[in-house]
């Protein structure tokens, strides 16, 4: 069994070293001018710092310190991570070309599958389990990458890629706890720590952001834990339970590439079109809108959690209808919004009219 005092220890060492040293961090990123600009897309209006992921790498660190895992991927999977924490100070900093973001994200993925940290074998519905052979070193990129910016593309608004990939760590330690996978919970939860310290600063109004420097590390780590505690277990893994745990941000950016493609852009250009911007745009505030992502990230850990243990059949099919439920609602809300537009801008003309005439007759 777990030590829960050493668990809570750990919690609380990650989560105070963030609260504390995101303060200085702060100072430290307006200093170097590691600032976030306001644009089209941004719905901040002033110069924001933006290196504040740097304070969950600390605070991660120091709860991995106290918790010293025993692990033969530990060191690598450590690399790693400062390899795209370096990345996204980089980024964060100079604003790089995504070919050189990728190509940091490409070498810490490398790390890990060099010291044999790979998904070799998946359960596909209906054949069971599958060998990978040499499809596991591309499957392996492709899921450390793919999470990564799938995490990177949904830090829209304040507090959403902490608060998501907390509730996604917070699955993921459930599910590795009922496994026994002491290394993936320790990780886990001084990660959980680090972010709620962080989430103290960045939750709507935020004073400072994680940027890439947190939204790469975030990825990257959410990815090697479900790695080591959902593949390595064949009868927890169907292949689609990772995706139910991290189903908000992967299915975001899928829709994304997809709108795009469509659209005729390069599907590394950004817009506003994501599911937090859809919801801003139906009239939902920028916390409320924080608050349903959330909801939606509890919801799908809690069936990644249900459907560790059922058919993999009822699996993918509670999924598909709930993930696309998600989209559904953002859409209509749309609808629903800009179609009683012009009666509430009516409504609230004549209202105003109303005050304009009492304080007239005063």
């Amino acid at each position: 069994m777990f030590d829960i005092t050493t668990l809570i220890t750990g919690f609380f060492i990650s989560l105070v070293t963030t609260l504390m040293i995101t303060v200085p961090i702060k100072k430290l990123a307006i200093y170097l001018k590691f600032v976030d600009h306001p644009n089209y897309r941004k719905l901040h209006t002033g110069i924001k710092p933006r290196m504040g992921g740097l304070g969950i790498f600390i605070g991660m660190l120091m709860g991995l310190w106290y918790f010293q895992p025993s692990h033969i991927y530990f060191t690598p999977i450590m690399i790693g991570a400062c390899v795209i924490t370096a990345t996204g100070l980089a980024d964060d900093r100079f604003q790089i070309r995504p070919t050189w973001k990728l190509t940091g994200q490409i070498i810490a993925a490398s790390v890990p599958i060099l010291s044999g940290l790979m998904i070799d074998k998946i359960t596909i519905p209906f054949l069971g389990i599958t060998e990978l052979g040499y499809l596991s070193v591309p499957i392996t990129f492709l899921w450390i990458i793919g999470v990564t910016n799938a995490i990177n593309l949904i830090d829209g608004l304040d507090g959403l890629a902490a608060g998501v990939s907390t509730i996604a760590l917070i699955t993921i330690t459930t599910l590795a706890v009922m496994d026994y996978r002491v290394t993936v919970v320790y990780i886990c939860i001084a990660l959980i720590g680090s972010n709620l310290g962080f989430l103290f600063h960045n939750f709507y109004p935020a004073k400072i952001y994680m940027g890439d420097t947190g939204a790469l590390l975030l990825g990257y780590m959410i990815s090697i834990v479900s790695m080591m505690g959902l593949f390595k277990n064949a009868t927890l893994f169907s292949f689609v339970i990772p995706v139910v745990v991290l189903g908000v941000p992967i299915f975001d950016t899928l829709f994304a590439i997809v709108r795009r493609k469509l659209n005729g852009q390069s599907i590394v250009s950004p817009d506003n079109k994501h599911i937090h911007y859809r919801l801003l745009q139906a009239g939902f505030s920028h916390r409320t809108t924080v608050l349903i992502i959330y909801a939606f990230s509890v919801v799908l850990g809690a069936l990644a959690i249900i459907f560790s243990n059922s058919a993999l059949t009822v699996t993918i099919i509670g999924v598909f209808i709930l993930l696309l439920a998600i989209h559904i609602l953002a859409e209509l809300a749309g609808l629903v919004f800009n179609g009683t537009r012009p009666l509430l801008d009516s409504i609230n003309r004549v209202w105003c009219n109303v005050k304009k005439k009492k304080v007239d007759e005063r």
